[in-house]
């Protein structure tokens, strides 16, 4: 949640907003329409809002072309306690701080992931006027100059078994999601983000894993989202994806699983065309489809892990179907300090056809049990 990238729906958020439920007594900020963006403050914290996250992931490759796939997420929570009241010394509870990072070989199926979770303090914390955002030794900050500003920095490491530091260098604009700058996720209007991406990513850096260090590229999607609430009273969870097409385009989709099992209307997809421009399509002109399972031996949870996803392609207006295929069908983050599983995975898009033509990242929550419940 995440990669969250509802995010984006990540399915980290709806777990973020599981805790500390009981301490938020003050009224948060809720996305309104017309928000005048300023950069780079606005790619930092929010704090005005109860729940904000970063989320990346992405594809990586060795000069061998052995494959990885990563997901690196950075949440904040306010937690409703009035800042400097609670806490000691140089940490503060009225804001805490998650964090999530995983990583598959591809070439052995084994997928390893990390969670932590601080206060406010020296350990943990994000920048209000740019992006920078740390929970231990883990960062993704602005490393940028005047010729390239948005230029990324990203260190990470998982249980000693990982590490990675990654440099991202935005190929396209950034795209806000949404209708007027707001991204709406439910009928009550208070289900709603404002939704930030980099939906094509250049990455170059190191990765050390097995005791093996590589020099990597890839390519990898990046979601800020700022919200006090995402679920509607009705809805159980989500299925969020996002696709990165050979031919410059990218695709971003969500469909919002209300108890009953259906989609809610709120459910979305965007095409981002090659120049940046986002098109959004709604119910019932898109359509998800379920074309596999994975049944969790951990958990139990069955994940609907290979999807199809049918929409007009704005280019030509033409019924336009794509695939997505897990690179490996155990990618599930087993819960932690929440204790509430979820899958998100690294894929391969197929065309009608068949044909590989681009690389995907599939988010599936609240199949591991009902997420509302936890956010009443």
């Amino acid at each position: 949640m995440s990669h969250s990238c509802m995010h984006r729906l990540p399915a980290l958020t709806l777990l973020f907003l599981t805790w500390f439920s009981a301490l938020a007594a003050e009224p948060f900020a809720i996305p309104r329409p017309g928000k005048l963006f300023t950069f780079p403050r606005d790619h930092g914290s929010h704090p005005e809002f109860r729940i904000e996250w970063w989320y990346v992931t992405g594809h990586l490759f060795t000069a061998e072309q052995k494959r990885f796939g990563f997901q690196a997420t950075f949440f904040r929570r306010a937690t409703g306690i009035t800042r400097g009241k609670s806490g000691s010394g140089s940490f503060d509870s009225s804001q805490i701080y998650l964090a999530h990072m995983a990583l598959l070989d591809t070439s052995t199926g084994k997928f390893i992931h990390q969670e932590r979770l601080n206060r406010e303090g020296w350990d943990a914390g994000s920048g209000s006027d740019t992006l920078k955002v740390h929970n231990g030794n883990w960062s993704l900050r602005f490393a940028g100059d005047s010729k390239v500003p948005d230029t990324m920095t990203l260190a990470g490491s998982i249980r000693g078994e990982a590490a990675f530091s990654l440099t991202l260098t935005p190929q396209k604009p950034l795209v806000i999601f949404g209708e007027n700058g707001v991204s709406r996720k439910g009928g009550s209007p208070d289900a709603a983000s404002h939704y930030l991406t980099w939906p094509r990513l250049a990455v170059t850096g190191s990765l050390r894993t097995g005791g093996d260090s590589h020099q990597v590229t890839g390519s990898a999607w990046m979601d800020h989202e700022i919200s006090s609430s995402q679920l509607a009273g009705d809805q159980a969870g989500w299925d969020w994806a996002c696709l990165q097409l050979d031919d410059g385009r990218e695709i971003m989709a969500y469909r919002m699983r209300r108890r009953d099992g259906s989609m809610d209307p709120h459910s979305t997809l965007a095409w981002v065309s090659t120049g940046g421009s986002p098109v959004h399509i709604a119910p019932p002109a898109f359509q998800w489809e379920v074309t596999g399972t994975w049944t969790s031996p951990a958990t139990k949870a069955n994940y609907p892990v290979r999807i199809r996803i049918t929409a007009p392609d704005p280019a030509t207006g033409a019924e336009t179907s794509y695939s997505l295929e897990p690179l490996a069908e155990n990618q599930e983050l087993q819960g932690g300090n929440t204790g509430l599983a979820y899958w998100e995975g690294a894929c391969r898009v197929r065309d009608a056809a068949g044909r590989e033509c681009g690389r995907a990242f599939l988010e599936l929550a609240g199949y591991a049990g009902d997420l509302s419940v936890h956010l009443k």
